[in-house]
């Protein structure tokens, strides 16, 4: 039973900076929300420019619960220009990377597995879906059941496994995240390809969602040198100085 929630954040990067910004994040930023919000990096990634956005990095940070997430957020947000004075070297160069972005608050289907539980399984990918589903008002719980009854064999049957199944918080329950990890670029072609072939097991599912949800997107997605899948643990202050450039 997965009682956490996470932060999910769209970060618009300036110029060439992602690189450096995801380093920023994992090594300099990540140690720092572990020791003092009990703060834990879900992933880490950047957008792949020709499935969307660029150039655009997707965080997620695992809260513990709702309670935690209000700790931290009165932690960061309780001086007045509204960010920890403890950090302002790191905000201060984390501004040279990006210029803005969008967050969301998810809550996990109670089978989705934590950070700590992904990393212990082992499991990764030489990339990554980020699917967004819009569905009905009041309907994100049921569709993630039908995503776990129906949708995650179709996938399997490409290699294709769910990392992490979740809705949006503080809406009217209609927006649901799907992530997949994915063991080869060969295997989400495979997958794409079958999606529109009229009889697949994928092209059934494809029109199975559509029948119970508004709109979907899908984008692909790289995950950083130091995202937690990549290495198998959280990162640590002894990774400050490790692999950026390797992005």
């Amino acid at each position: 039973m997965n009682t956490k929630v996470y932060t999910h954040e769209f970060i618009d990067i300036v110029g060439p900076n992602r690189a450096k910004y995801v380093h920023h994040m994992t090594a300099n930023w990540s140690p720092i929300a572990q020791e003092e919000r009990n703060q834990l990096c879900y992933g880490v990634w950047g957008v792949v420019g020709t499935t969307g956005r660029w150039p655009q990095v997707v965080n997620i940070w695992e809260e513990d619960g709702f309670d935690g997430l209000a700790a931290g957020l009165r932690h960061e947000t309780s001086a007045a220009s509204f960010q920890d004075p403890k950090l302002e070297k790191w905000w201060l160069e984390a501004s040279n990377y990006r210029h803005g972005g969008l967050d969301r608050v998810l809550v996990p289907a109670p089978w989705t597995r934590t950070i700590s539980e992904l990393c212990a399984e082992g499991v990764q990918g030489e990339v990554y879906a980020h699917e967004m589903v819009t569905v009905p008002r009041g309907e994100a719980d049921a569709f993630l059941s039908v995503v776990a009854d129906e949708g995650v064999a179709a996938y399997a049957d490409h290699d294709w496994t769910l990392l992490g199944a979740f809705r949006t918080a503080l809406g009217d329950d209609c927006e649901c995240l799907l992530l997949w990890t994915i063991p080869t670029w060969e295997a989400w072609a495979e997958l794409e390809k079958a999606s529109a072939a009229t009889g697949s097991t994928m092209n059934r599912w494809q029109r199975r969602r559509r029948e119970l949800s508004e709109s979907s997107n899908r984008f692909l997605m790289r995950d950083a040198p130091l995202s937690p899948l990549r290495i198998g643990r959280q990162p640590s202050r002894s990774d400050r100085h490790e692999g950026w450039q390797d992005l």
